[in-house]
């Protein structure tokens, strides 16, 4: 399917992109307006854009049934503070609580019983129930369009970050393991980060990877090996020797099997490296399929 999303009404163009864009973390922003009453509502359009200076960005889009702003935006234009307080899972049914549209001047912290404390630079509370708290300045408001679905990009400055102490490691470090994030997705559907949807993605060396065009054909082409796969052997700074001491006892039982058969040990051998790609076990990968060049 190809979509034309001029062709589409605002609320379809929301349907089909918030599906794809996802998962997309939650700024739980609390602001209060310039006669003091506060406000808390969540935001999916937000994220970190730069860390010197220490820059994140949330959008209040105007609401796409009648094209209204909400009360965050009014709240941020006039005193250009705010606080975004990191949605986990323990707290993610307060949060969608408090995304109601009640009317202004109702304290959504007490609406989804959260516990407003003091910030220590800006006016408006942090959220006692989220362990990571951002204090922010507003530096600048841009509008996207005056239609109803137009975002408006709130450009914040951090100036000072609050961090429960669980969430470090012995060296105050913040240890991604205890972090419970939840992202939005579309609709009605969330995800939530823990230690069994956690994986790791080495970075590319500081010597530049072969590429996949540097990759031998056999490998290159090959039907068993995936598209992470092949990252990960073509991440490499040069294609490794073949290291005529390396033993492995799943290799010996291929070659017993089918070294009469070339095309079978061949597959063979990349159904194996695939099996140890999957394990990060790169070298071994790379010494099973150099048996056969």
């Amino acid at each position: 399917m190809i979509i034309e999303l001029k062709e589409l009404s605002a609320a379809q163009q929301q349907h089909y992109l918030q599906h794809a864009i996802a998962p997309r973390p939650i700024a739980l922003a609390s602001t209060i307006d310039e006669d003091g009453n506060v406000n808390l509502s969540p935001f999916s359009f937000f994220n970190l854009f730069s860390t010197n200076p220490p820059i994140v960005v949330f959008s209040p889009s105007r609401r796409v049934r009648n094209n209204t702003i909400k009360h965050t935006l009014e709240n941020v234009q006039q005193t250009k503070e705010v606080v975004i307080n990191i949605v986990e899972y323990p707290m993610v049914q307060q949060m969608s609580l408090s995304s109601c549209e009640f009317t202004k001047g109702v304290n959504e912290f007490t609406k989804a019983g959260f516990t407003a404390v003091p910030a220590s630079k800006v006016k408006p509370p942090l959220v006692k129930e989220s362990r990571i708290n951002l204090e922010c300045i507003v530096r600048d408001i841009y509008s996207l369009g005056d239609q109803g679905g137009a975002g408006n990009l709130v450009i914040c400055e951090v100036i000072v970050m609050h961090i429960a102490d669980e969430l470090l490691d012995e060296h105050g470090k913040m240890d991604q393991t205890k972090i419970n994030h939840v992202a939005r997705l579309g609709a009605n559907w969330y995800t939530k980060v823990d230690t069994d949807s956690l994986f790791e993605v080495e970075k590319p060396n500081i010597n530049i990877g072969i590429g996949f065009d540097q990759l031998p054909d056999a490998i290159r082409l090959s039907s068993f090996l995936t598209g992470n796969d092949l990252g990960k052997l073509a991440n490499v700074s040069e294609i490794p020797a073949a290291d005529a001491s390396f033993t492995d006892d799943h290799l010996t039982h291929i070659i017993e099997y089918y070294s009469l058969q070339p095309k079978e040990m061949e597959e063979e051998l990349h159904k194996y490296a695939h099996t140890l790609l999957e394990k990060d076990k790169v070298s071994e990968a790379w010494q099973i399929l150099l048996y056969n060049e």
